[in-house]
């Protein structure tokens, strides 16, 4: 946090940190000795101090467990500035977005509806593709 705010107090410091998950003696131990998830629970809170007004989330769920990834969404969902995400993490993304934006080889499209219709198209079409093809799934061989 000092490289955010060299003028932070360490029971201020503390006290932000513990907002994260990272409280007591966790919040005094060089980075370096973490875990994944709680670097990422540095990171988070050192973002979050900042205030920005964009966010760009590649994947911000690696290393995190089920109750950090719930934090996360929650802290997504009270953010007022814009989100951009791009995660294969369905729970978060259904937790968390107001609008999916699809990306194929040369597309990228806006899809209408919520993840989980999004999901249910995808099984319709498969399940189309199935009984045009006879139930059967080529293979790379064939």
């Amino acid at each position: 946090m000092r490289r955010v705010d060299p003028e932070i107090s360490i029971e201020n410091c503390r006290k932000y940190l513990g907002h994260f998950g990272l409280a007591g003696d966790l919040a005094l131990q060089p980075i370096e000795t973490l875990s994944g998830g709680q670097k990422s629970r540095v990171i988070f809170a050192q973002i979050a101090y900042k205030h920005p007004h964009l966010l760009l989330m590649d994947e911000p769920t690696n290393h995190l467990d089920l109750e950090t990834i719930e934090g996360l969404a929650l802290a997504l969902n009270r953010f007022e500035g814009g989100v951009v995400l791009v995660s294969h993490d369905e729970r978060l993304v259904s937790m968390v977005a107001d609008e999916l934006w699809v990306v194929m080889p040369g597309s990228v499209t806006v899809f209408e509806g919520t993840f989980e219709d999004y999901v249910d198209m995808l099984k319709d079409e498969f399940a189309k593709k199935q009984l045009i093809g006879g139930g059967r799934i080529k293979t790379l061989r064939e």
